[in-house]
C-alpha cells in the first residue's frame, strides 16, 4: 500500500513530550528537518510505494521522533518531508552514517531531480 500523503508516523519508543530530554541525556529543542523532494514527473506512485517501504528504516533510528510526507497541491511532483529529530547529530551522524541510510538512499534517491536541499530548524514559536 503506498504511503498516504500528509500522514505521519512516530517512533514507538518516543513518548509524547515537547522536548527531547530522555534516555540519551539530550535536553533541548526538537530539530525539524525540512526537505522539498522534487520527484521526476510520472514516478509519483512508484515513489510513494518506495517511501512506504523506506519510512520504517528512518523510524527505527535513535533520535527519530516523527515524520510527515505531504504532496504538493499546485505542484503534485513535489513532496514536503518533515522529520522531527532529537538533535541534528541524530540525523546527520546517526541516520546518515547507518546501514539503514544506505538502504534509504537505494530506495529513494533515484526519484529526485534535482537532488533536494535538506535543512534543519529549531522551533522558536508554536501555537
Amino acid at each position: 500500500m503506498p504511503w498516504a500523503p500528509a500522514a505521519g508516523i512516530r517512533n514507538a519508543e518516543q513518548s509524547d513530550r515537547e522536548d527531547a530530554s530522555g534516555a540519551d541525556g539530550y535536553a533541548g529543542p526538537m530539530i525539524l528537518e525540512h526537505a522539498l523532494l522534487p520527484v521526476i514527473p510520472g514516478l509519483e506512485e512508484e515513489f510513494e510505494a518506495a517511501f512506504d517501504e523506506a519510512r520504517h528504516l528512518i523510524a527505527s533510528m535513535p533520535g527519530f521522533v516523527e515524520l510527515s510526507l505531504a504532496r504538493g497541491v499546485e505542484s503534485p511532483s513535489t513532496y514536503l518531508l518533515l522529520v522531527q529529530w532529537a538533535s541534528v547529530e541524530a540525523h546527520e551522524v546517526g541516520f546518515r552514517g547507518s546501514p539503514e541510510y544506505a538502504e534509504w538512499r537505494t530506495l529513494l534517491h533515484r526519484f529526485y531531480e534535482p537532488f533536494p536541499v535538506v535543512e534543519h530548524f529549531a522551533e522558536v514559536a508554536h501555537v
